[in-house]
C-alpha cells in the first residue's frame, strides 16, 4: 500500500507539474514573426558585419523589426535590398557606403627594407620579429595578410607589395581591419575623396629616408583646406565638423602625394608631387 501510494502521489505531482509547465509555455511563448525566416533566407548569410549587426539572422530581426533598412546591407545586390523593402512594405532607405582604405602608400620601391625577413610568409610573424624589418616601423609588410582574409576578392597585392583596394568589390566587412598588425586599413565614407595614405607620426624632411612618399607634417594641406584639415602627432586628420565638400586644392602643394585625391575608386595625386625632381631634391616646409 505504501508502494502504491507514493505511485499515486508521485504521478499526481508530475501531471501538476505538467500541467504548470503547459500553461507557462501557452502564457510565455514568444510567436516568431513568420516574416523573419525569408527575410533570413534572401541576404546572403555570410555574417560580415558590414551592416553593424553580428549576423545576417540579427540582421534580419532587426529589419522585421524595423529598426534597420534593406540599404544597410552593403553586400546584397541593389534588386535583392528591394525585393526586401517590397516583401517587408518598407523603403529601402539611404546608406553611406563604406569602403577600406590603407594608410601607407610605401610599397618596395619607396620604402626600403632593413632586413630580409625569411620565416613564415605573414605580416602578423614579421612583426614579431623586429617589427618587420621594414626602415618605417608604421609601413605595410606586405605579406598580403590582408588578401587572404578577404573573403570578396576586394583586395591584391601590387608588384611593390602594398595592397590595393577594389573598392567596388569591398564590403567593409572589416576582416582586413583586423587581419593587419600595424593597424593601417580604416573603413571610411566612399564618398569622402580626401585620404592620408600615411600612419608615420614622426616629422620633419628626415622621414624621407625610411619612406619617399611619407607625410613630412608640412601642415601645406591644413592650410589650403583648415575648414577640413587639421594636423594631430604628425598627421593631417579630418575636422569631424568640416563641410560636405572638401577642396581639391588640399592635395595640390603636398611635396611627397602622402595626401590623395580619392575618384571612382582611383587616387589621384596632387600638383606638387607630381612635378618631376631631380635627385637629391627635398620637399620644402609650409610657408
Amino acid at each position: 500500500m505504501t508502494i502504491l501510494a507514493a505511485a499515486a502521489i508521485l504521478a499526481l505531482l508530475a501531471a501538476a507539474l505538467a500541467s504548470l509547465l503547459l500553461l507557462a509555455d501557452r502564457r510565455l511563448r514568444v510567436t516568431e514573426d513568420a516574416r523573419l525566416a525569408a527575410v533570413t533566407e534572401a541576404l546572403p548569410g555570410i555574417n560580415c558585419g558590414s551592416c553593424g549587426y553580428p549576423s545576417c539572422r540579427a540582421f534580419a530581426e532587426a529589419l522585421v523589426a524595423g529598426a534597420a533598412s534593406p540599404a544597410s546591407c552593403s553586400v546584397s545586390p541593389s534588386e535583392m535590398r528591394e525585393r526586401i523593402a517590397v516583401f517587408l512594405g518598407v523603403d529601402v532607405g539611404l546608406a553611406d557606403r563604406r569602403v577600406a582604405r590603407l594608410a601607407c602608400a610605401g610599397g618596395r620601391d619607396v620604402a626600403p627594407l632593413l632586413a630580409c625577413y625569411l620565416s613564415e610568409p605573414t605580416c602578423a610573424a614579421a612583426t614579431e620579429v623586429a617589427g618587420g624589418g621594414k626602415a618605417c616601423a608604421w609601413g605595410c609588410l606586405g605579406h598580403g595578410d590582408c588578401e587572404r582574409v578577404c573573403d570578396f576578392d576586394a583586395i591584391r597585392m601590387n608588384a611593390h607589395g602594398l595592397p590595393v583596394v577594389d573598392e567596388a568589390l569591398c564590403t567593409a566587412c572589416g576582416d582586413c581591419v583586423r587581419a593587419c598588425p600595424k593597424d593601417l586599413f580604416r573603413l571610411v565614407s566612399e564618398s569622402n575623396p580626401l585620404w592620408v595614405a600615411c600612419s608615420n607620426p614622426e616629422t620633419g624632411n628626415d622621414l624621407l629616408g625610411v619612406c619617399r612618399v611619407a607625410c613630412t607634417a608640412c601642415g601645406k594641406c591644413a592650410k589650403d583646406a583648415p575648414a577640413w584639415l587639421q594636423m594631430e602627432e604628425g598627421l593631417p586628420r579630418r575636422i569631424t565638423t568640416a563641410p560636405a565638400e572638401p577642396p581639391r586644392a588640399a592635395i595640390d602643394r603636398c611635396p611627397t602625394g602622402a595626401i590623395v585625391w580619392i575618384e571612382s575608386g582611383r587616387p589621384h595625386l596632387g600638383l606638387e608631387a607630381m612635378r618631376p625632381r631631380r635627385r637629391g631634391d627635398q620637399p620644402v616646409m609650409a610657408d
